[in-house]
């Protein structure tokens, strides 16, 4: 379990708050004169980030010690540098929008930005976005009129320059970022570490059901590790953890990359890992990678927006029918079998308003696929999924409630044809040494990768239906192993 300190250039900066133990000095902490022995969560509210400044050092010096510190050294020089950052279109307009409500007239205006939390009401998320790229407890942050770039400019700012007012904000932001340091534990039981579970509880196809999410709160409660379910609203809340377990589909333009890249940068101990989801969400990535490392897979060929693509050239190479998908779909989503001309174009249409790159890739159909859970290189379950009734797919998007999925079968490791399990260990060998779902199918006794997924689905009664309660504990023996060489 993580001790919180709290560093300040002069404890009296402290005294209108309550009172808490977890305070101390810049130059004491420079001089490790903390009474902790194990990892720290150090939140650094030195008044000097310059370089070379004790506050500064504060942050290095954190890093080297296996201390978990905000703001990282990364952010201080992303700060001093004046990196940019530039809203999406969804936050411009909320901006946009704010301001309009607001009567903003002012060129540039100002709002301060607390563990990723604002006073200023409909500007949440635009907060928190903010934060995600300089994690940093207190920001002030200027925003143009008018401008499509709307972020001026981004600093840190000091605790003894916030007005009375905004201190009591910023208390309040403090107290849920990390509420051990004003209030007891529920038990007085201390765990060994924090795991957060990240999962999104709207999501139509989650990678694992509520009963495998309490299954590994259990589980882990058993291995004295302090498991947490958090969702987007929690994402402020990261640095409270010492590992970080995503249990929802990954993407690069999405909140999970996001915080998988933020965990980390803050060096926790994190599936799915930002390489791991770079590396096996986008299919034109593992279709290089599958070529170069000569790793057998379907025929196929990449299409670009700016050529002509002819349905006679692709079938010529692919066969007919063929399939046609978007590099980073999931869940069988945005795939397409192409069985003529006109419903190439009609489908190029559509994807091409995704992706500038299209993957066209040769059908080979099955009753089944075959899906090899991989865990640090070693093979950890195995499932046939069969294609839905009457369907092409294993999710038939078209159908509705009963036979919309195919079914499944949970097979023991030792029952798997050889090849596959060789070749599902060889591919993730090329992609990390996480967690993983490798989706094969067999023809004869040719084996073909079909795709690697980073977060591949554990659902109760299903993946664990060979293992139990031991599935849940070797992948939560991958953070405890790793998190005890760390410390």
């Amino acid at each position: 379990m993580q001790h919180v300190l709290i560093l300040l250039d002069d404890l009296k900066e402290w005294s209108p708050f309550y009172k808490t133990n977890t305070i101390l000095s810049v130059s004491d902490y420079l001089q490790n004169k903390s009474k902790n022995t194990n990892s720290n969560l150090v939140i650094n509210l030195s008044a000097n980030f310059n370089y070379n400044s004790e506050g500064y050092y504060c942050s290095l010096l954190a890093q080297a010690r296996g201390d978990r510190i905000i703001p990282s050294v990364e952010t201080i020089n992303r700060l001093e540098s004046g990196t940019g950052i530039r809203m999406d279109n969804t936050l411009h307009k909320q901006c946009h929008q704010w301001i309009q409500k607001n009567n903003i007239t002012d060129d540039v205006w100002y709002i301060n930005i607390y563990f990723g939390t604002c006073e200023e009401k409909g500007l949440e998320k635009i907060a928190r976005y903010i934060f995600d790229y300089y994690p940093c407890p207190i920001l002030r942050v200027g925003f143009y009129n008018k401008s499509r770039n709307q972020v001026e400019s981004v600093q840190a700012i000091s605790l003894n320059s916030l007005t009375e007012q905004e201190q009591d904000i910023f208390a309040n932001a403090l107290d849920n970022f990390n509420k051990k340091i004003w209030r007891s534990p529920r038990s007085p039981k201390s765990y060994r570490y924090n795991l957060a579970i990240f999962h999104d509880p709207q999501e139509e196809f989650p990678s694992s059901d509520k009963k495998a999410l309490y299954k590994f709160l259990e589980v882990a409660k058993k291995m004295n590790i302090h498991a947490e379910l958090i969702t987007e609203e929690d994402a402020t809340r990261l640095m409270e953890f010492d590992a970080l377990f995503i249990r929802s589909t990954t993407a690069l333009n999405h909140i999970t990359y996001n915080l998988s890249q933020r965990a980390k940068q803050a060096d926790m101990v994190v599936i799915d890992d930002p390489l791991s989801i770079i590396r096996c969400t986008n299919k034109v990535y593992l279709n290089e990678l599958l070529k170069k490392e000569k790793i057998p897979a379907p025929q196929s060929m990449l299409l670009f927006r700016s050529n002509k693509n002819s349905f006679t050239a692709i079938a010529r190479q692919l066969g007919t029918p063929f399939i046609l998908k978007i590099p980073d779909g999931s869940f069988s989503h945005d795939m397409h079998k192409i069985n003529n001309e006109k419903e190439l174009n009609v489908s190029l249409e559509v994807l091409f308003e995704k992706s500038a790159i299209l993957l066209a890739q040769e059908y080979i159909p099955t009753d089944f696929d075959w899906r090899i859970g991989v865990l640090e290189h070693k093979p950890l379950f195995a499932c046939k999924y069969f294609m839905a009734k009457n369907h092409w797919q294993i999710y038939n998007h078209e159908k509705q409630g009963k036979g919309k999925t195919g079914g499944f079968e949970t097979v023991p490791i030792y029952k798997v044809p050889k090849n596959v399990i060789k070749t599902a260990l060889k591919v993730t060998s090329y992609i990390g040494d996480g967690l993983y779902g490798v989706d094969l199918k067999m023809i004869d006794d040719k084996v073909v990768v079909i795709e690697v997924n980073d977060n591949p689905s554990i659902d109760h009664e299903v993946e664990d239906a060979i293992l139990g309660d031991e599935l849940y504990y070797r992948i939560l023996n991958y953070f405890s192993k790793a998190l005890e060489n760390r410390f």
